[in-house]
């Protein structure tokens, strides 16, 4: 399941799009369904999503868009974000 940047992206200064963001991931889990967010931009986005157990994220956060040759270097890195 697939959670919309429109909500991540203020979901650290709206309480609304937190708990729209809670609920997502509390359904989904409960659908033995992997959730992942878009449009993750920083730290404290990455934090929250972590800590309510989302299992995927994309975004800025983690790279701009890069082209082929570029992706591909990053794939060889096996780069990873700590735990």
């Amino acid at each position: 399941m697939k959670i919309d940047q429109s909500f991540v992206r203020e979901l650290n200064i709206d309480a609304d799009d937190a708990a729209i963001v809670r609920a997502i991931v509390t359904l989904a889990h409960s659908l033995r369904l992997q959730v992942i967010a878009e449009g993750v931009e920083n730290e404290e986005q990455f934090d929250f999503l972590r800590t309510e157990g989302c299992d995927l994220m994309q975004g800025y956060y983690y790279s701009r868009p890069v082209d082929t040759e570029r992706f591909e270097q990053l794939l060889r890195q096996d780069r990873r974000l700590p735990t």
